[in-house]
């Protein structure tokens, strides 16, 4: 096994094992990618206050993310087509989130469905809505996700529309990838890949063929999926979801402090401040950016969690010491995953953990619970000032 020392080890050997339109898929944002690019290059604006002369023993990481006990406050994202950067990765993924002890969300754009994570897993895991058109595939894919034991409802609300991401598009992005000469000398090298996906029979959308009426089979699914995004979404759509849920709900998209106001009115257990990793809106502020304003808003209200640019364990503790409770990551672990499968997840934990554990011990910290503004420097026009 190579040596792997951060985050940016297991991106190489990711683009390495996995075939370039899934890679692509996972490191890519729209449009200019300038969002994409701040979500990481802004947490390098944030210093860490170094303490010294304190006692560094007994450390903890552990915490509660709506009120489940987590190693650390780090919860899996959903994620598209995970199980494209390895065959069966969702279930790949959530074993490794189980046995770390941290939570695993499943999107509704998975290739494992919701139904293979649950046979395949024991901890209860999150699960993922994008609203669509198709009311009666959305009221079945909730009751699904009962059935499955879910014990949150993460509902996406930045995807109405898609953004443009034009390495996809350049690429020919699909489920299972379509065969072309380009296409087949491409995985033809990723010979360790080919052969799992060879000997699973998860290759395409298993949440939605079978369970969408009009997207029955491969030849359908392209077109439902083109057309499904429910660009009418608004609060009361989102307030009849939850009602319809009944259970824990978190709200992920938001960037600015008034939807915040309108999440916390509309009822979450959690708002996830991000701009979908720069993959929507092209020259939205960073989610660290936005951060701060968001939890003087809402923070007393609800909790507050930061999505989108997390890549170490530092950057979680910047995120925390600006008033999130906790955090999700995707390209970290989706990293993790097409490098070396599920024990790529859980060395892409056990790095984020280590930096984390560390550099909290050298801020003069024990506790992550803890955690505050003062063991950080901020530029005092971080947040900008924007006319």
């Amino acid at each position: 096994m190579p040596v792997i020392t951060c985050i940016d080890d297991l991106k190489r050997l990711h683009k390495l094992r996995t075939p370039k339109m899934f890679y692509d898929y996972c490191e890519s944002g729209s449009w200019t990618e300038q969002t994409f690019r701040e979500n990481t290059s802004d947490f390098d604006k944030i210093r860490l206050r170094q303490r010294v002369a304190v006692d560094m023993s007994n450390r903890t990481t552990k915490t509660t993310m709506i009120g489940r006990d987590v190693a650390m406050p780090v919860a899996l994202a959903p994620v598209g087509l995970t199980g494209m950067q390895r065959a069966d990765g969702e279930i790949k993924a959530a074993r490794a989130a189980e046995k770390f002890g941290v939570p695993f969300t499943l999107s509704t754009m998975s290739i494992c469905s919701i139904e293979d994570v649950r046979e395949n897993t024991k901890a209860p895991f999150w699960f993922q809505l994008y609203v669509m058109r198709d009311e009666e595939f959305v009221d079945n894919i909730i009751q699904r996700a009962k059935n499955a034991g879910v014990d949150a409802l993460v509902i996406t609300l930045d995807l109405q529309i898609l953004g443009q991401r034009h390495k996809d598009l350049k690429n020919g992005l699909s489920a299972p990838p379509k065969l072309t000469a380009k296409s087949i000398i491409d995985m033809g090298w990723r010979v360790q890949w080919g052969l799992e996906m060879l000997q699973t029979k998860r290759r395409t959308f298993r949440n939605i063929v079978g369970h969408a009426k009009s997207a029955s089979d491969m030849s359908s699914l392209s077109a439902w999926t083109a057309e499904q995004f429910e660009p009418r979404l608004d609060w009361s759509m989102i307030a009849r979801l939850k009602e319809k849920w009944g259970g824990k709900v978190i709200l992920k998209g938001v960037l600015d402090v008034e939807d915040a106001k309108k999440a916390v009115e509309v009822g979450c257990d959690a708002i996830v401040v991000s701009n979908h990793g720069g993959r929507q809106l092209d020259g939205a502020l960073s989610s660290i950016r936005v951060l701060p304003s968001i939890v003087e808003a809402v923070g007393d209200q609800t909790e507050v969690w930061l999505d989108s640019g997390i890549r170490s364990g530092q950057d979680v503790l910047k995120a925390l010491c600006l008033g999130a409770k906790g955090v999700m990551i995707g390209r970290a672990y989706i990293h993790g995953l097409g490098a070396m499968g599920e024990a790529g997840v859980t060395k892409a934990l056990e790095v984020i953990h280590k930096e984390l554990d560390i550099s909290m011990a050298l801020c003069g910290r024990r506790d992550i619970n803890t955690f505050d503004r003062d063991m950080v420097l901020v530029p005092d026009d971080f947040e900008g000032r924007w006319a």
